[in-house]
């Protein structure tokens, strides 16, 4: 079943598809007025601490993006960050292994086997969210079916945290309409989407690189008349996702 991202059910009255696909056809659409994502200072070249935070070693020196499940890989007792290498620059987000124990882990599990590697971010609108994480999109010629794309098994949402999408860089699961529809595709919001909030899981915020993840290109616009694509435009890829992780 096509997941069109993950906001792609209906919520507080506005029909969305952010984090999982939705189904071919289906209109999703964005606030009809959103505020101006906040700007942060630039990132800088080395966004961690290398006294605070060592890099974990890959699982595997290829991308692999088939999996039946995600191995434990995170201790709980750690705190991991994650740095996404883009077209832009770099993102850092600080992942949330309390609030979400099992998103993170699948994500930490994806990225150490270079499942993100040379994907690319197939959906962002302004004033709301910039989506990726779709195997697919790593392939142009599949470009008719990004945002449908997964690792090959699906796993709940980790809604009851308390945590919020009330700020702009707070990372998130994608789904489609079913809560047992997580994957591998994510989201991260460009401005306060709290509409959102106890509907997808919050397992992340940006902790450097807001100024990058506010240049990823948009590729389509919003509107109350629903979603439509920015013709011609060419979507940022996301080169490689590094596992940084401190005691």
């Amino acid at each position: 079943m096509p997941k069109r991202l993950p906001l792609a059910s209906v919520l507080i009255g506005v029909s969305l598809a952010a984090c999982a696909p939705a189904a071919r056809g289906q209109s999703t659409a964005a606030p009809a007025t959103a505020p101006t994502p906040a700007s942060t200072p630039a990132v800088s070249t080395a966004p961690t601490s290398a006294a605070t935070f060592t890099a974990v070693p890959p699982l595997s020196a290829a991308p692999m993006r088939v999996f039946q499940g995600a191995a434990q890989v995170v201790d709980p007792t750690k705190t991991y960050r994650a740095v996404l290498t883009t077209t832009q620059g770099d993102i850092t987000v600080e992942l949330d292994a309390k609030a979400a124990p099992v998103a993170v882990n699948n994500f930490v599990f994806l990225a150490l086997n270079r499942f993100y590697d040379g994907t690319r971010f197939h959906r962002v609108i302004e004033g709301f969210m910039a989506q990726g994480g779709d195997p697919l999109s790593a392939d142009p010629a599949q470009r008719p079916r990004w945002g449908t794309g997964g690792p090959g098994y699906q796993f709940a949402a980790e809604v009851r945290s308390g945590l919020r999408f009330d700020r702009p860089g707070v990372l998130g699961m994608a789904r489609s309409a079913s809560l047992t529809s997580q994957g591998s595709q994510f989201f991260v919001t460009l401005a306060p989407a709290d509409f959102l909030s106890g509907q997808y899981t919050v397992f992340g915020r940006v902790v450097a690189g807001q100024d990058v993840l506010a240049r990823v290109t948009r590729t389509a616009r919003s509107s109350a008349a629903g979603e439509t694509a920015i013709p011609g435009v060419v979507p940022d890829t996301l080169q490689s996702v590094q596992i940084l992780t401190s005691p």
